[in-house]
């Protein structure tokens, strides 16, 4: 690809990537992970915007449908974030669930959902997890994978903290340099810190592009596209049950 700017070509060859688990508590990482890795935080966090670009009601239907997740395992203790896409099913990250005792699902108004499953992919950093309770919204998925220089918010609960919304673009596509059997994953300059795993990344439109579930050691983030979401959403056998952590 042409044009590609001098810091993603470290991408390209292979990234320097880390999960990002909650509260500084990074958790096992995968067997097919590069012996390189090294943490990396960006800065420069925007504030929520009230402006409506994402949605016909704003700000509102955004913060609706992201969820805080804190994970209770076995003598440990991390947060991620997820977001809805049906009313009782949320989507997360594989590595924001696992090794779990307990999983505690908050909405942006402060109530507490029941979790009655959840379930982790085999192939990609993801996570489906169900509810008792109705959740508040939902965003559409988009029709299309977004291309190289669309707009990107990224919605989540960073360190566990209160709802934040960052702006990027695509940058870039890479093989995953996690898991090099999920394929191509897209790089954007949106920033992300621990606790962001699991964040929806938004279009202009509000839709779901993708995923985040990993971040570079130059501050961009990773996702998995839309449609590598989708086809496993669709895949009977895509994912298994969470096993209890021991």
């Amino acid at each position: 690809m042409t044009g590609r700017p001098a810091v993603l070509r470290g991408v390209a060859a292979g990234v320097l990537a880390t999960l990002l688990a909650g509260c500084g508590v990074l958790p096992a990482l995968p067997d097919a992970i590069p012996s390189d890795v090294v943490p990396s935080r960006p800065s420069g966090f925007s504030s929520p915007s009230a402006d409506g670009e994402l949605s016909p009601d704003g700000f509102d239907a955004v913060q609706r449908m992201a969820v805080r997740i804190r994970n209770v395992g076995c003598g440990s203790l991390s947060t991620g974030s997820g977001f809805a896409i049906d009313e009782h099913t949320l989507i997360t990250n594989r590595h924001v669930v696992a090794d779990s005792q307990s999983l505690e699902v908050s909405t942006y108004d402060g109530r507490d959902l029941a979790v009655s499953a959840a379930s982790t992919a085999r192939l990609a950093d993801l996570a489906v997890v169900r509810t008792q309770d109705p959740l508040p919204s939902h965003p559409r998925i988009a029709e299309d994978d977004p291309e190289q220089g669309d707009e990107v918010s990224v919605v989540g609960y960073p360190e566990g903290g209160e709802l934040t919304i960052t702006a990027g673009s695509i940058v870039d596509s890479t093989t995953d340099p996690l898991n090099e059997n999920l394929g191509e994953v897209l790089v954007t300059d949106a920033p992300v810190e621990p606790g962001s795993s699991g964040s929806a990344a938004l279009d202009a439109e509000g839709r779901v592009i993708g995923v985040v579930y990993a971040k570079t050691s130059d501050g961009h983030s990773l996702l998995v596209p839309r449609s590598t979401l989708q086809e496993m959403l669709a895949d009977s056998g895509a994912f298994t049950a969470l096993p209890p952590c021991s």
